[in-house]
């Protein structure tokens, strides 16, 4: 049998919303109508975002990989631990509150400008990644390291850890890579068109658990070679807003799909998957 063309799969692909939207955002952001100062706002606010969203999650990767033993943060005691929660609790609660109604009109006017509502996507990825980033980047580590895996343990353990991370990956792109990455809102205006959401996420991770992206985030934060106090502050706190904050988001969804919502909360499980008997 001749093997599929790369027109083949390209044509697959655009069958797949999760991709189609992607790729019109690409092809439409790839040809832009005139008009240098907003394509120069629209290129100079995506190249940021993304470059801090890539050391956002490069530092996160590092930063856990060796249970927060190893950061710049240089607060002196009994200072640090202040500076640490105050670290941890700033991402959530300003996460958490860009993404009420209040906090989309705040977003909407951070970019002055006509644009400013429609680069509210970028604006978030950007400040949540500058936020993440500050996080790992400025941790004060506290010196005391209770366990580091060794041997069959360290491999077992590290290969874990990159699947949670390859996990994180897929859910967000089930999800909608496109606002995930931030992109929508910098592409969107570069194309001079309105921003387009993706519909709600039913396919990929989101067939098994309503909550991916959260589970697998809290995957990430169990599954590191290196055990700190730190580490266990982290992952105790993080885990509880991964569990807690989707409640906030499902109501969201309930009042954006109505029935489509309550149709899909019925079946698939939040953060468990449901196993199936053999035979079934």
């Amino acid at each position: 049998m001749p093997r599929p063309s790369l027109s083949h799969y390209l044509a697959q692909a655009g069958d797949d919303p999760r991709f189609a939207g992607l790729l019109r955002l690409i092809r439409a952001a790839a040809r832009p109508p005139a008009g240098a100062g907003r394509i120069a706002l629209a290129l100079s606010l995506g190249v940021a975002t993304h470059l801090v969203f890539a050391a956002a999650v490069l530092a996160m990767i590092v930063a856990m990989f060796f249970g927060l033993s190893e950061s710049f943060g240089r607060v002196p005691q009994p200072w640090a631990w202040a500076a640490n929660l105050a670290l941890i609790v700033q991402f959530p609660l300003a996460h958490s509150l860009f993404l009420t109604a209040r906090g989309r009109r705040v977003l909407a006017r951070l970019v002055p400008g006509p644009h400013g509502a429609a680069l509210a996507t970028t604006t978030y990825a950007l400040i949540a990644s500058a936020q993440l980033l500050a996080l790992f980047a400025l941790w004060t580590p506290s010196g005391i390291v209770w366990w580091r895996a060794e041997g069959w343990a360290f491999g077992a353990i590290c290969a874990a850890y990159a699947g949670a991370w390859l996990v994180l990956l897929k859910a967000s792109f089930d999800a909608g890579a496109e606002v995930q990455s931030g992109a929508l809102g910098w592409m969107s205006v570069m194309a001079r068109i309105a921003p387009r959401f993706p519909d709600m996420p039913t396919r990929g991770l989101f067939r098994l658990i309503r909550q991916p992206i959260y589970v697998a985030f809290a995957l990430t934060l169990w599954t590191v070679p290196v055990w700190t106090p730190d580490q266990l502050l982290l992952a105790t706190s993080y885990t509880a807003y991964c569990l807690l904050a989707p409640h906030l988001k499902e109501r969201r969804f309930a009042a954006r799909y109505g029935p489509r919502f309550a149709a899909y909360r019925a079946q698939v499980p939040y953060a468990l998957p449901r196993l199936r008997r053999a035979g079934k």
